[in-house]
């Protein structure tokens, strides 16, 4: 039944997919962007290169990219129980999400500011810039466009994770749609959570389209 107690439901469970979204993907960048930005430094083309930096960083990437969300977060258990106290609910989430998050983010960081033109950062070398200048001045500033359309898809890969969470204690959308839609043979209540998913990436890929085009240089 469709009453004010579901809708109120329904509600909650848009702010807990939220804030399991927004606040994973920013504690993501806290900690992928610095990774990613190291990787592109001191890769073997990069301004900076040290093979034993990169490669003990692309190893920790690429094995947590490796781990499917749902084993990494059981995995991560007694570490989320240590810092938040409890391996359930929203802010639980938090811990697993945020930490499959930072690699997948220090791969994408990595990924754009390789895409920028090696001349340019060439050209900044010769005029005595440094290496941190180089970092903020050249690579972050050219590689905007790309920086934002990829945080547009890691939001909405981390709100699918935050849905997936639901199966296994945590809140929001996901939890709705496997407590009602599926265990409770409510087949509305999970047509309506997806579709409400589907907004929400829409809007996060609307929004990230509309920032990417308005920075672009290229369109100035």
């Amino acid at each position: 039944m469709w009453d004010e107690k579901v809708i109120q439901m329904i509600i909650e469970g848009i702010g807990e997919s939220l804030y399991m979204t927004l606040v994973p993907t920013l504690l993501g960048y806290v900690f992928g962007m610095p990774l990613g930005i190291v990787l592109t430094v001191t890769d073997q083309d990069g301004i900076r290169p040290n093979r034993a930096v990169y490669r003990v960083i692309d190893f920790i990437s690429n094995i947590f990219r490796s781990i499917p969300f749902l084993i990494l977060l059981i995995l991560l258990i007694p570490l989320t129980k240590a810092i938040v106290g409890k391996s359930y609910g929203s802010t639980a989430m938090i811990v697993p999400l945020t930490i499959a998050a930072a690699p997948y983010i220090a791969r994408l960081v990595e990924s754009s500011l390789k895409e920028v033109d090696h001349g340019v950062v060439e050209a900044a070398q010769s005029m005595g810039a440094g290496t941190w200048t180089i970092v903020t001045r050249v690579l972050l500033t050219e590689a905007r466009t790309s920086l934002i359309v990829n945080a547009t898809i890691v939001t909405a890969t981390i709100l699918g994770y935050s849905a997936m969470a639901g199966a296994v204690g945590a809140g929001g959308l996901g939890a709705i749609a496997v407590r009602y839609g599926y265990n409770r043979y409510q087949p509305d209540i999970m047509i309506v959570t997806v579709v409400i998913l589907v907004l929400l990436v829409q809007i996060m890929q609307g929004i990230g389209m509309m920032l990417s085009r308005k920075f672009d240089r290229r369109r100035t």
